[in-house]
């Protein structure tokens, strides 16, 4: 692709992203955090250190612009403060030590976040559309 075509792909990208909604965004946030930890995980096993720490440190990024982007008013934002705390303390430690099983554990616990946000938005969109045809 050349760099003109590069740039128009690039802004198509940039005016989906401006298109979604909240909920979408953090869902799309989430995805990549799990992405981003699977291949650490699989750098980890190829001993492909470069890439693993390359790969958590995109995941701590994540991690950081979410706590980062908290409303602190509500209380559920103090409880994931303190959790986006706990995941960046362990992947530290993971990076460190190149500790598959506790990058497992970290990866599931992501997992299960995300996974609870988008049964969030799931039922939040199913109460709209009955909301809606009333």
């Amino acid at each position: 692709m050349d760099r003109k075509g590069y740039q128009g792909y690039q802004g198509y990208q940039e005016q989906g992203i401006n298109e979604m909604s909240p909920a979408e965004l953090l869902l799309l946030l989430y995805d990549e955090l799990v992405k981003r930890l699977f291949r650490a995980g699989l750098a980890l096993d190829k001993k492909d250190y470069g890439l693993f720490e390359a790969s958590v440190d995109r995941g701590l990024d994540i991690i950081h612009y979410l706590d980062d982007t908290l409303d602190m008013q509500y209380p559920i934002s103090r409880n994931l403060n303190r959790l986006y705390d706990y995941f960046c303390f362990e992947l530290n430690r993971v990076k460190a030590g190149r500790n598959k099983t506790e990058l497992d554990r970290v990866k599931t616990m992501v997992g299960e976040l995300r996974d609870s946000f988008r049964e969030a938005q799931k039922a939040e969109e199913q109460g709209q559309d009955a909301g809606g045809q009333a």
